[in-house]
Parts: C-alpha cells; structure tokens; sequence
C-alpha cells in the first residue's frame, strides 16, 4: 500500500536525511586508500547514532552491517568487512537512518585517490541519470516516467540498467511500496501525488546490465566484472515537483 505522509511525517523524515546527508559529508575525509569497508562502516554508525539516530540497514533481514558498501564491480549490498580500498576504486556507500520512527535514505559513488576516465564517464552519467529521473516527480506524473527517463538516459550513454533492483517508497519502513524501477514506459504504473515519499536510485554498469549474488546471499557484482556506480535520493513530492530530503 502506497502511503501519503503528512507535513509533519514529512518534516520528521527530512530530519531523517539530513543525518544521512550529514553522514555522507563525515565519511568523505575518510575515503582514501588503506581504509577498509569495516572502518568506514564503524564511523558511519557512530555518527548517526551521534545524532540521535539508528542505521536502518543494520539487522535488517539480516544484514551485518550499518551501511553498505559495494566497490568497483559491486552494484549493492557490499558487506563491510576487513578489504582495503586502493588507489583506483570506486565505492558506492548506502546509508540509512531512521528518526523518530521515520527512515532517510541515500546512497553515493565516490572515487578513491585517482580513477580511470572509464570510472570518470559511469560516475558522471550515473548520478546524472538520478536527476534526469527526479525531473519526472510531480503529481499527475507516474512512476514509469522516472524510470523511463533514467533509462533513456543510461541507453543513450551505453550503461547497462540493472532491472533486478528498484527503488522504493520510505516511511516508517525503509522500503516501502511502490517499487520505483529504473526502467519501464512512459505513462505507466502508479500515479505520483503529493506526499508522495520515494527513493529514486539508478544503478548503472560499464558494461552488461547482468549481475549475479554472491554466496554471502547479499552482495551483488556485474556479470563481466565491469564497474557499476549508485547515486540515491529519497524525495518528497510536492505541489509542483519534489524536494530532496537527503540533502542539507
């Protein structure tokens, strides 16, 4: 069931991303070679709870970690644990927060030291493609139409879409309906209102849009071992548009 929030779940939630937002921020001098994912996760966690919050993803089915961090040929759900970055990596980090009963969540792709242009092109495109699919919320528009312009976007820059992965709606859950595909046909699927909460994330290979799951049943990596990049917003939708709640 897709769920309308009021002004003041909405304004709740926004405080929940902002502490996402301001979680992305603290990481960011920390994202150099010799770190490892474990570090990155333990920083993370500490930091929203600093804030008077707790890691949605921690526990969550099951998962081990406070965020997730997925490098270079992971597309989601990277497991933190002891790898080192290295000079050269990309790594997309998903956080979540949950305040006051209310979830935010955001995931960004950063480059570690100095990157190929190959990972330059996807991490460009990538995190324009999130924004030309955000150009799509307004009421009277319908999810299809985020997906469809993401994809549009990816094709034409020859970036295969994982179509297994969606995004969702946020709330008191971190994933709630509708689903929000980075795929599909204009005109489609539910109609988008305001109050409206979705996280809207593309992720977007170098290479083939198959990927396959690890035996740890978490971690997902492209088929050709080619990179893939991840940028996510959740967004409420407004009159007129959206507004960005993981964000300052």
């Amino acid at each position: 069931m897709i769920t309308i929030k009021s002004n003041r779940e909405i304004e709740l939630m926004k405080q929940a991303g902002n502490i996402v937002y301001q979680t992305h921020q603290y990481l960011k001098p920390f994202l150099k070679e010799g770190i490892t994912t474990e570090e990155i996760d333990h920083l993370a966690e500490q930091f929203i709870r600093s804030k008077g919050a707790t890691p949605s993803f921690k526990g969550y089915d099951g998962f081990p970690g406070s965020v997730c961090t997925s490098i270079n040929n992971q597309v989601v759900h990277g497991i933190p644990g002891k790898t080192k970055l290295k000079n050269g990596d990309i790594i997309s980090i998903d956080i979540g927060a949950c305040y006051k009963g209310f979830h935010g969540d955001s995931a960004w792709t950063y480059a570690i030291g100095e990157v190929d242009e190959e990972k330059k092109y996807l991490m460009e495109h990538t995190e324009k493609a999130l924004f030309e699919g955000l150009k799509q919320v307004k009421p009277g528009n319908r999810i299809g139409d985020i997906g469809y312009a993401i994809e549009q976007y990816a094709l034409k820059h020859h970036l295969g879409v994982v179509k297994e992965l969606v995004g969702h709606g946020v709330g008191t859950d971190v994933h709630e309906d509708p689903e929000v595909p980075n795929y599909g046909k204009a005109g489609t699927g539910p109609l988008l209102k305001k109050g409206m909460v979705i996280a809207v994330e593309p992720m977007l290979n170098l290479g083939t849009a198959d990927i396959y799951m690890l035996d740890d049943d978490w971690t997902i990596e492209t088929a050709d071992g080619k990179p893939s990049a991840h940028y996510e917003h959740t967004v409420a939708v407004t009159e007129d548009g959206y507004q960005i709640l993981t964000g300052e």
